[in-house]
């Protein structure tokens, strides 16, 4: 039947709509990376050109500039100079505004009634704007001083007319004014004009402005000591002066002094302290801006405010990632090893009654797992301890019931139910099991024959009410399965050694984990509260007072996701779901007794190494890539190689610890730049979904099949073996 053409094209549309869980990332992420380039752009990280001419030749230079007054005005095509008359003293201040020393030198300006210029550059007006208006609002006049601060002489026209217009800009956003006069970066007097500065200061008068040098030079950026900057800004013998001088760019504090002594010197011998403009009897310099140029300022103002806002939290957020990678790095190195250790003494005990040889029920609760659930109740029927399968059909309909009961496998049950999901099955499954002791494992998963025997010894202590195994990537041959391996090796099992000597672990995963029936029934057996119904019913166990603890011999090899929307979908559902067991749990905050100790002590390490520092950690990765194309590149890849070593050294630590071989670790590098971004994305998402209160199902992952009889039995050191006569059969 052939397809109809609107049903075509509906159906191409939908193939090209990108989701909203990779769109809202990829903006919020560009959204980043534009906010630091603008910050990177203020801040003369981007585009700036920091080259400076050495003299050049003057024979093109016109006698009456060479030989001319500070003023230069070739507004018209024909250069010529004006001067300050006598007793007239014009201030200007460059390289500003200064968050630290503008202010001062304003307080000084007004104390002794005087007026200047600050030659302002866009980059720090952008940044701070209230400055430039007291500038203006105390009677002061502003010059253009480009936006970025370089030689124009290196610059081509369109760049000249660029930083003019930046710096224009930034004065209209900041103070809703233009302004008609301007000095060049690097000037000095007229005489000191080369062939290769005239061009630009004639292309500059072309564009009508006035071009401001100066009579007197105080050097102040060298310090040269508060008399030498007076000496060189006094004129001699009643004489009008333009007077250079920053506010800006350094250590002024000699500036504000100089000027606090010699102003009111110069006052004494009848000298005025006027802006450009009055000085010359001029019209003002100043044009008020409206309409679109003033929406542009203000909105550029804006831009760069949030700009800098924004990356100031980033570097906080830096800052937090940093020290919650590097802290839980520490920790897992240093209790991981006090872990195994511990269990791994040649006369550790779990308990004082020796080992646990009761019979075992292993709950399989299972969703369409054709494919996978016979390897996985064979290799249970291979186990060196005595148990019984109770595999708990939810609705399947691939046959998954059908399959095993054509097993006719011994001590092997198949309850079957409507689809219900995870948490009603496993419950379903504890009021059907016999025994005390109960073993959940997911139905892609398969035991080796010591698995149960190692993950129940641990009931040998009364206190203990649920253990975690150690659960382990069967299908790693790919590259996604070799990153999953890393992750759980390193993140998962590392980790899990690191909680149970803090004794506040937030998950028994559900591939592997084992209960004690009376505190399952204790805490309300498994919730369908949250989508994570392991992490749930573990923090229920350690708010009851039960102890949660690692058995690292008790190894389960399960299917992990093969394709990026598969792991997408078990990652948003995991964190997720810990996301909800966190807020379900939160009132242990403030409760007392194990449920508080867990409260105040589990829950921060979940939420700070779970949650915040998986949604920070992209942080890293983009001030890597602002570091490599406008930073200190060298830098950037020393840090990023240092954070990486650290890392290896963990993974090669926790590989280890495992026996498992190391020439997995050789994807490490592209599991940080890659696998991190998927994992952020799935976080973000999950908040996303929390915070409009969103609700997701159990969501059943494909399964190939592929993990079949688990991988012959390491020998991993404190493993401890049982004869024959502490074995009994079920029944």
């Amino acid at each position: 039947m052939a397809r109809s053409p609107r049903h075509g094209s509906a159906s191409r549309a939908r193939r090209r709509r990108l989701p909203l869980r990779y769109l809202l990332p990829v903006l919020v992420l560009t959204a980043l990376m534009a906010m630091l380039m603008l910050r990177g752009y203020v801040h003369s990280e981007i585009l700036a050109d920091h080259r400076v001419r050495p003299p050049a030749a003057t024979d093109q230079v016109p006698k009456e500039i060479l030989e001319g007054d500070p003023v230069i005005d070739t507004r018209d095509g024909t250069p010529s100079t004006l001067s300050v008359p006598d007793r007239r003293l014009v201030l200007t201040f460059d390289d500003g505004p200064d968050p630290e020393w503008t202010p001062k030198v304003l307080e000084v300006l007004k104390k002794h009634d005087a007026h200047a210029v600050f030659f302002i550059t866009g980059t720090m007006a952008s940044r701070y704007p209230d400055l430039v208006q007291r500038m203006v609002d105390e009677g002061h006049e502003i010059g253009l001083h480009t936006f970025n601060h370089p030689d124009l002489s290196y610059q081509s026209q369109a760049r000249i007319d660029w930083e003019l217009s930046q710096n224009q800009l930034a004065l209209a956003g900041a103070a809703g004014i233009r302004t008609s006069i301007f000095r060049p970066p690097y000037s000095s007097f007229s005489a000191a004009m080369d062939n290769k500065s005239w061009p630009v200061t004639d292309y500059i008068g072309s564009r009508g402005y006035l071009t401001v040098l100066n009579d007197a030079d105080t050097e102040d950026w060298k310090r040269p000591g508060v008399d030498a900057i007076v000496r060189a800004a006094t004129p001699k013998g009643g004489e009008g002066a333009i007077v250079l001088m920053h506010d800006s760019g350094g250590d002024r504090s000699q500036t504000v002094a100089a000027l606090d002594r010699f102003l009111p010197d110069l006052a004494a011998q009848g000298y005025e302290f006027d802006n450009l403009t009055e000085a010359l009897g001029a019209p003002s310099a100043h044009t008020e801006v409206a309409g679109l140029e003033a929406v542009k300022g203000k909105a550029w103002i804006v831009l760069v405010q949030a700009s800098e806002h924004i990356t100031a939290v980033l570097t906080v957020g830096l800052a937090v990632i940093g020290v919650l990678v590097f802290s839980r790095f520490g920790l897992m190195l240093l209790l991981s090893g006090i872990h195994a250790r511990r269990v791994r003494k040649k006369n550790f005990r779990w308990g004082p009654r020796g080992p646990v040889t009761e019979p075992v029920s292993v709950l399989v609760p299972a969703y369409n797992e054709a494919k996978c659930i016979e390897n996985t109740v064979r290799s249970l029927m291979a186990s060196d301890h005595p148990v019984e399968v109770i595999v708990i059909d939810d609705g399947s309909s691939d046959g998954t019931a059908r399959i095993v009961e054509n097993l006719r496998l011994p001590n092997v049950r198949v309850v079957r139910q409507l689809n219900a999901g995870k948490p009603a099955a496993l419950n379903r499954g504890v009021a059907n099991a016999r025994y005390d002791l109960i073993v959940m494992m997911d139905g892609d998963t398969v035991f080796e024959p010591s698995t149960v025997r190692e993950l129940v010894q641990p009931f040998a202590d009364p206190s203990v009410g649920a253990v975690a195994g150690n659960a382990k990537v069967g299908n790693k041959d790919s590259l996604i399965g070799a990153w999953q391996h890393i992750e759980y090796v390193m993140g998962f099992n590392l980790d899990r050694r690191m909680y149970d000597v803090l004794r506040c672990m937030p998950t028994i995963p559900g591939a592997v984990g084992a209960f004690r029936r009376t505190a399952l029934e204790r805490v309300g057996g498994m919730s369908d509260d949250t989508l994570a119904e392991d992490t749930d019913i573990t923090m229920a166990m350690h708010r009851d007072g039960w102890r949660v603890v690692y058995a690292e011999n008790a190894r389960a090899w399960t299917e992990a996701p093969e394709s990026v929307q598969q792991l997408w979908s078990q990652r948003y559902r995991w964190s997720y779901g810990t996301m909800q067991a966190i807020w379900k749990h939160r009132k242990a905050l403030v409760e007392k007794g194990p449920s508080g100790r867990f409260g105040r002590v589990g829950l921060p390490f979940v939420s700070l190494f779970m949650v915040v520092a998986p949604l920070l950690a992209p942080l890293i990765d983009v001030f890597l890539l602002y570091g490599l194309i406008f930073g200190p590149t060298g830098k950037t890849i020393g840090a990023w190689l240092g954070v990486l070593a650290i890392q290896a050294v963990c993974a090669a630590y926790a590989f280890r610890l495992d026996k498992e071989r190391m020439t997995h670790l050789i994807s490490l590098p592209l599991q940080q730049i890659l696998y991190r971004q998927l994992m952020y994305v799935v976080l973000l998402q999950s908040w996303i979904t929390a915070l409009t209160g969103g609700r997701l199902r159990w969501q059943k992952l494909r399964r190939t099949g592929v993990v079949g009889a688990p991988p012959p039995e390491a020998s991993m050191p404190g493993q401890r073996t049982y004869g024959a006569d502490e074995r009994r059969p079920v029944g």
